[in-house]
């Protein structure tokens, strides 16, 4: 899996540094979360990224990038992963990792997907599956520093079951009434779900979303395909451009970054 890169990565030179595996959390039927202690750890935005390297005793290595799902209060940095199937990395994170083992990262890196509570206008985040991830650093940001303007999750997942992070979302909607929840699930509807169904398409943009003139800080991430469906249908709508960031998932279970801009 390559990465592609093409957000700004800071001036400094990343090393290398141990993770501690202190916490893992379910959070689905295939993704978990990794709670890290890192003893260096300069501090990180929330959107931005990290390298993690795995190493066989034979010496041969692997190397991925994920989202970082912690915001910069938490003492313990997040991961959340998904296992890709036939995945060379995140089957052994999801599957085999333990707490107690230690593993090698670098970071943060990116600076062009970042959102901070100093960002004026409403805040809108829409994500597909593992998407979410770095959309709930930028959630937990803002639910740790007690902020309630408006902001709003456009999340869209296979089923139910899929939904990442399900009981806190629920728990800081139910905190702020600044933050607004819209799911749509696209495969399985438990039966009297009364939400929304299917892919997030142009109607349920116009629907759900902020309109262009109160001119929300818009970011989106999933996989490539998604990112680029909801891109442009908001542009068709008549968001502005410059507003809109995305993120989009590599095919091998990292994530490629790259940004819309036009």
């Amino acid at each position: 899996m390559t990465v592609i890169e093409t957000a700004a990565r800071p001036a400094r030179r990343l090393e290398w540094q141990r993770a501690d595996v202190r916490e893992i959390v379910v959070e689905t039927y295939r993704v978990k979360s990794l709670l890290l202690h890192v003893a260096d750890w300069q501090g990180h935005l929330p959107g931005q990224h990290l390298d993690i390297r795995l190493t066989a005793e034979d010496g041969y290595q692997a190397q991925r990038s994920y989202s970082i799902g912690s915001p910069p209060e938490d003492e313990l940095l997040t991961l959340t992963v998904e296992r890709v199937e036939n995945g060379e990395v995140s089957p052994y994170l999801v599957d085999e990792l333990r707490t107690g083992d230690r593993f090698e990262l670098r970071g943060p890196i990116g600076g062009y997907f970042v959102w901070t509570v100093a960002t004026r206008g409403p805040l809108w985040l829409i994500g597909g599956g593992s998407g979410i991830v770095p959309l709930m650093a930028m959630l937990r940001h803002r639910d740790r520093r007690k902020i309630t303007a408006p902001a709003l999750l456009l999340y869209s997942s296979r089923s139910l079951e899929d939904v990442i992070y399900r009981a806190e979302l629920d728990t800081m909607a139910r905190r702020y009434p600044g933050l607004h929840i819209v799911n749509t699930l696209t495969r399985k509807q438990p039966q009297g779900w009364a939400g929304h169904r299917g892919r997030i398409d142009k109607a349920l943009l116009a629907e759900t979303g902020f309109p262009p003139e109160q001119n929300p800080k818009i970011f989106v991430c999933g996989s490539t395909p998604f990112v680029e469906d909801v891109a442009n249908f908001l542009v068709e709508l008549g968001y502005d451009p410059p507003t809109i960031k995305t993120e989009r998932f590599g095919p091998s279970g990292g994530q490629a970054r790259t940004h819309f801009r036009s």
